[in-house]
């Protein structure tokens, strides 16, 4: 399997798809709308959009269905990243090698962006219940609770780890900021494939676990890129966490424990997929490419 090339295609596919949902027309607020397209085109790994399509490929091949909920969930996504580089919040200048939001933009027109973003996700949904036939309603009905439970708990994850940078917290209070603040999108997406796909409560159990433990190895990532990351390469200042005093792995374990850990999540994600052997090569290869990434 040629890992790269298959990821780059999964690439491509979100981008055309994102690029339906972008406004182009002249109106008043057609300078809110180059924000929101600024940062949703801005060139992300598109991870999240892309579990969503390959944990339903497991099991089915028509992918269309998977379609508007990969859209709406890297919406959220970048309305996240937005907020997150506020001065407010992480205060960051550059993200994906480019002048964040706020900068290229202004503080306003960066909130509301991400404002419009998170609701232009709710509309992509909505419009996705309405158009369905009554047998899937119900499925879907499931996903948008699940999607909206997410979101929320992204937010709180989010607050809650503003509210204790420059402190001491337990490893009880450090988990539960990861699990939501990044875990939170990436076990849903991984959810949200496997209910499209109407799989067992047994298959849903196992994506589940593989989805939570590539949530928190991400996260691990992140924190040691932070702190020995390659500037030009991340597109973003290393070391910003210790200088904003946040508690991560690193700052909480140490780099070499961070290292450990993020490799054990790794092995242990990729033993949930050993029943759908080949089927689930891809996502096998993408819990490796968490753990390697350099960005």
């Amino acid at each position: 399997m040629d890992f790269k090339k298959e990821l780059k295609q999964y690439q491509n596919l979100i981008n055309n798809e994102l690029k339906k949902y972008i406004e182009t027309k002249k109106c008043p607020e057609e300078i809110l709308n180059c924000s929101m397209e600024y940062s949703l085109m801005a060139g992300g790994k598109r991870l999240r959009p892309i579990l969503v399509i390959a944990t339903y490929q497991i099991f089915k091949d028509d992918i269309q269905e998977c379609m508007p909920f990969s859209v709406a969930i890297e919406m959220v996504h970048n309305f996240s990243l937005i907020h997150d580089d506020l001065p407010g919040i992480d205060n960051d200048d550059f993200r994906h090698g480019k002048p964040t939001n706020h900068k290229q933009f202004n503080e306003a027109t960066a909130i509301l962006a991400g404002d419009g973003l998170l609701n232009y996700a709710y509309r992509v949904i909505s419009q996705n219940l309405e158009d369905s036939r009554k047998e899937d309603l119900t499925k879907k009905i499931k996903i948008f609770q699940e999607f909206s439970n997410a979101v929320n708990k992204m937010i709180i994850g989010e607050f809650v780890d503003t509210e204790v940078e420059g402190k001491q917290i337990s490893e009880e209070t450090l988990e539960y900021i990861h699990q939501n603040k990044t875990g939170a999108l990436l076990t849903l997406c991984v959810r949200m494939g496997a209910i499209l796909a109407e799989v067992s409560q047994e298959d849903l159990d196992k994506l589940t676990s593989y989805a939570e433990k590539i949530g928190l190895a991400f996260q691990i990532k992140d924190d040691i890129l932070s702190e020995e990351g390659n500037e030009e390469i991340l597109g973003k200042p290393v070391g910003n966490d210790r200088i904003l005093k946040k508690c991560t792995y690193v700052s909480k374990y140490g780099l070499e424990v961070a290292k450990e850990k993020l490799e054990e999540l790794t092995k242990e994600a990729i033993e949930e997929l050993k029943i759908y052997n080949e089927k689930a090569e891809f996502l096998v290869e993408l819990a490796k490419y968490i753990k390697e990434r350099n960005k």
